[in-house]
């Protein structure tokens, strides 16, 4: 269904006597032409964890303060970074002081004020909102509007890292007046406010068509009067990356290219084209295999499908879990899936290269022997047909994918490593929109997890991996009630990993929070419920003619869109 967003004729009416001079620049450099081929399929991150929706509303919506690709933390809607120094974290770490601009107005001309970001907050705590990002506010006691240009939050308990809310694209700030009627069960009935946000940014939203294309215009209330330089922009979905990278690089359709994760040597054919370049950068994306928990059994109950009420048949088992990663060739997958673009990976956290644990590179090497042995150890019998089974269960597995020819050659050859160690692997391939989508009536979701094992890229945003970490913790698994917005997908639970995330919270130096990072990451690599692949780069394609563009690994790609223009 095709959305519109019409302006009204009272803010038509106040574009017309907005200064002149004020519009000087804005809009010089025409359209800009944008492909996303993994298209949003709704513009309001905090009900879809998806990056395609971080990336697409990090256009129109603002955080307090984003990450530049440095990792420096830079402030936005804020005036300054609050620090303990400047009077904006209290000692006993209790409490955080924002300082927000005055100078910042809505897309639709009203006042940004405190109360909008006190509001979001409200928004994602209220539990039935189904909050995809709900992680963030974990240790929140309050947030509270002091005055229109002050908000203060105070945490339950000592918050060593307070900079998980409110800084990058994926806790952005929504309009108070536009959204305070669609918390908790009203959250999914808000079309108009969630396929068109009203927000602080550059742009602002016209037309949007959910998972195919999406346009919008400069905003004539953006803060810098000469910004941005292009007039609107148009974001196309559809197709696959080799397409979306040729638009780009060979044909020149397009100025930029979101994603063009494709194969090495169709990279270096599509990059002998003169109209452009990929723009790379490495940060802490992983390509990832999730191992599912639980039973994903078609013939039981979504509730039941969704929490550790009953576990996976296979996957419960830590030997077969550990075999399936001991079989896979991370070598092999680099060379034929990204050449330059990645290096093998054996930890969630491959980078910054301080919070790297050295104590899982084993993983690098391939050991099928191993893998078997370890199955025979374990009870699984190879049947007459070579595949394995206990106790009456069969060594099978569904294993599903987004649609992508890269995964789709990692599955094919997993499939056939899996094999060779007794695993009898069916394939299933998903509309890419669809898999990251936030689309509840769906069984073909990340979170719902309908399958055995799945593949895809995840990591965290912002300079700090707790959040991220948190993701795992006991009860937040995506489920019915929650609109299917939780986060730990696996449907892992150890007692030992929430006690250090609890113990995360309340420390404050750089050091022993890096230590702490080491031992979570591998509980979570030595449960063997992810099995790292690749850690892969951020890359996407840029015209010539296009200018500004400076690749993040840390937040949104699109995170300086206003400082884009078109080359002279």
């Amino acid at each position: 269904m095709r959305m519109r967003k019409w302006i009204s004729g009272t803010i038509l009416s106040s574009l017309m006597v907005l200064p002149t001079t004020l519009m000087a620049e804005r809009g010089s450099d025409g359209e800009l032409r944008m492909i996303f081929w993994q298209a949003p399929s709704l513009m309001n991150p905090y009900l879809s964890g998806g990056i395609k929706e971080k990336i697409a509303s990090s256009i129109v919506l603002e955080p307090l303060a984003r990450i530049n690709p440095k990792a420096e933390m830079l402030p936005r809607l804020a005036q300054v970074i609050p620090s303990v120094e400047n009077g904006g974290i209290s000692p006993d770490l209790k409490t955080v002081t924002w300082k927000l601009r005055g100078d910042i107005l809505w897309s639709d001309g009203s006042a940004f004020t405190a109360e909008d970001v006190a509001f979001t907050a409200s928004y994602c705590m209220e539990p039935s909102t189904g909050c995809a990002q709900l992680g963030s506010f974990t240790n929140i006691e309050s947030v509270d509007a002091v005055d229109a240009q002050t908000v203060k939050i105070t945490f339950k308990q000592p918050e060593a890292n307070p900079f998980n809310l409110f800084v990058g694209a994926s806790t952005p700030i929504l309009q108070k007046a536009q959204f305070e009627n669609c918390i908790g069960k009203k959250a999914l009935q808000c079309t108009e406010a969630n396929f068109f946000p009203i927000g602080t940014g550059a742009f602002r939203l016209t037309d949007f068509m959910p998972n195919d294309v999406l346009k919008m215009e400069a905003n004539p209330y953006y803060r810098e009067a000469d910004k941005p330089a292009f007039s609107g922009l148009v974001m196309k979905g559809g197709g696959d990356a080799v397409s979306a990278a040729r638009t780009v690089l060979e044909t020149g359709e397009m100025d930029y290219a979101i994603n063009t994760q494709v194969a090495p040597e169709v990279l270096e054919r599509l990059s002998k084209g003169s109209q452009g370049e990929p723009v790379i950068a490495f940060g802490p994306m992983i390509e990832q295999i999730t191992l599912n928990l639980t039973d994903p059994s078609p013939d039981l109950d979504p509730d039941t499908r969704s929490t550790r009420k009953k576990a996976n048949p296979v996957l419960s088992d830590l030997n077969v879990r550990k075999a399936l990663s001991l079989a896979i060739d991370r070598n092999v997958l680099v060379d034929i899936g990204y050449g330059r673009t990645g290096k093998p990976a054996c930890n969630v956290l491959e980078s910054p290269e301080i919070f790297r644990s050295p104590n899982n590179d084993g993983c690098v090497q391939q050991q099928l022997d191993a893998a078997r042995a370890l199955l025979d150890q374990a009870g699984w019998v190879p049947g007459p047909d070579g595949v394995r089974a206990k106790d009456g269960q069969r060594l099978e597995l569904l294993f599903q994918a987004p649609t992508n020819p890269v995964r789709q050659d990692f599955q094919v050859l997993i499939k056939q490593w899996w094999s060779e160690i007794g695993v009898d692997t069916e394939l299933r391939n998903i509309n890419a929109s669809v898999f990251f989508g936030g689309d509840v009536s769906s069984p073909d979701t990340l979170r719902k997890f309908y399958a055995d094992v799945q593949i895809f890229t995840n990591g965290f945003t912002g300079i700090d991996p707790e959040t991220y970490l948190n993701a795992l913790r006991c009860g937040a698994e995506p489920r019915p009630e929650t609109h299917w917005k939780g986060t730990n997908v696996p449907r892992f639970c150890s007692e030992e990993y929430d006690t250090l995330l609890d113990t995360l919270r309340q420390t404050a130096s750089p050091s022993a929070r890096q230590e702490i990072f080491k031992k979570l990451n591998d509980i979570i690599i030595q449960s063997y419920i992810v099995l790292p692949l690749i850690h892969r780069s951020q890359i996407s394609a840029r015209a010539n003619t296009l200018e500004g563009v400076r690749m993040n690994p840390w937040g949104s790609e699109l995170w300086n869109i206003a400082d884009w223009r078109r080359a002279n």
